[in-house]
């Protein structure tokens, strides 16, 4: 079984590792956390405004007073992630991040067309709507700020730069030599708007929506495909690998996506659209003590099982797994490696996910509303947070219970072969 276990680990890890090093997996991801903030504290506000015990007069008086705190977070967070792709890959490439994420983020409004379209059917111009800067625009914010960001750093690197002397500002002297880069590269993005609104009379938004982004979405919010990640997340950290790191900056642009779709729904009093979404994945998988829903195990570990080296090991972990840092399981325990305990480290999060999924399906628990909450919230108010009602704290116990029945006899064993 270990040879078996080391052979696909030598395969497995060069892989793993040359995705977790990818440039552009890296800048998405950090792109992602530089929004992260924001989005937080739109959420808050979310969730004061629309507290279960408020009136509805009282809901739309809040709004009415303190909805900007998420129209100017949440509602444009394709701004703040085309900015921060422009900036960290500018980075990446030692180039002036912050020309990079200004230049990537002007391409992307370029291609944005600035008409509302009316309930009446007319269209008003000149206007921005906020759908073309959340979740609707998400896709084609990231390709044009790659896209731009590429442009910019390899006309940058060319040396295509106005240099002034040695006397004049830093400040004056970046600009002037970001001009030619960024000239060239938003009229790039100039003509390709000319074209397609021109000659196909449409606009990139809704060509990437119809044909790349509703489609990839329609699947990341499939169990299926949920569950194929969270395998992948699982299996990698089994050889000692950050799996939600590699596995996650392919996928949030799809959970964060899904995410701000039931946000808009939510607050339109409408049917949530979504089960699968960030804060699904973030409450009712990280949400349980961490990467494999560990805080079970930590549980039984701190008061059932007799070794003392895992009563040590549950004890020590038990303050991180209430908060959903469970790195001392990971590698204490271990989890890394340990054939005994690969089945529920892999096994536990596939069937407590796929009981969520079809207990939020059949409206017997509410699905996550669309706010984001810090996975570091313990367990049972993250829950609540997550799903506005205190049934999202109780799923939360429950899957608890389920993860501990599914680990207990794979720690029995691990105690007796020890003891």
């Amino acid at each position: 079984m270990n040879k078996f276990m080391d052979s696909i680990g030598e395969k497995i890890m060069p892989i793993a590792d040359k995705l977790g090093k990818n440039r552009y997996l890296s800048v998405l991801r950090d792109a992602f956390m530089l929004s992260f903030p924001l989005t937080m504290f739109g959420s808050i506000v979310v969730v004061i405004n629309n507290l279960p015990f408020f009136s509805d007069s009282t809901k739309e008086m809040l709004s009415s007073l303190f909805g900007n705190g998420q129209n100017a977070t949440m509602s444009i967070m394709a701004v703040f992630v085309t900015f921060g792709i422009g900036y960290y890959l500018s980075k990446s490439y030692d180039v002036e991040a912050v020309f990079g994420g200004a230049v990537a983020l002007s391409s992307f409004l370029i291609l944005t067309p600035f008409v509302m379209q009316l309930t009446n059917g007319e269209e008003l111009s000149g206007v921005l709507s906020l759908d073309r800067l959340g979740a609707k625009g998400m896709f084609i914010a990231m390709i044009a700020a790659f896209l731009s960001g590429e442009i910019y750093c390899r006309v940058t690197k060319k040396g295509w730069q106005i240099k002034m002397p040695s006397s004049v500002p830093p400040a004056v002297t970046k600009s002037f030599a970001a001009l030619i880069p960024a000239i060239i590269t938003l009229s790039v993005f100039l003509f390709i708007n000319a074209i397609v609104t021109g000659v196909f009379s449409t606009n990139l938004h809704d060509v990437v929506y119809e044909i790349i982004q509703k489609p990839l979405v329609g699947l990341g919010s499939s169990l299926p495909a949920t569950l194929l990640a969270i395998f992948l997340v699982q299996f990698l950290w089994f050889f000692g690998l950050h799996g939600q790191i590699i596995i996650n900056s392919v996928m949030d642009p799809i959970w964060n996506t899904l995410m701000l779709d039931n946000l808009a729904a939510y607050q339109a009093g409408d049917k949530l659209p979504h089960i699968v979404t960030k804060p699904f994945m973030e409450t009712f998988t990280v949400g349980l003590g961490g990467s494999g829903m560990t805080l079970a195990a930590v549980l039984i570990m701190a008061f059932l099982m007799k070794k003392k080296q895992y009563k040590d090991i549950g004890r020590l972990s038990l303050a991180p797994g209430l908060f959903n840092v469970n790195e001392p399981v990971i590698f204490g325990l271990p989890v890394v490696l340990n054939a005994t305990i690969m089945i529920p480290w892999i096994l536990a999060p596939l069937i407590v996910t796929t009981f969520n999924y079809l207990l939020m399906a059949a409206g017997i628990f509410p699905a996550p509303t669309g706010v984001s909450v810090p996975w570091t919230v313990p367990i049972f108010f993250s829950g609540m947070l997550a799903t506005n009602s205190v049934l999202g704290g109780i799923l939360q116990l429950i899957d608890l219970v389920i993860v501990g029945f599914i680990w207990y006899p794979f720690l029995r064993v691990l105690d007796r072969e020890n003891i």
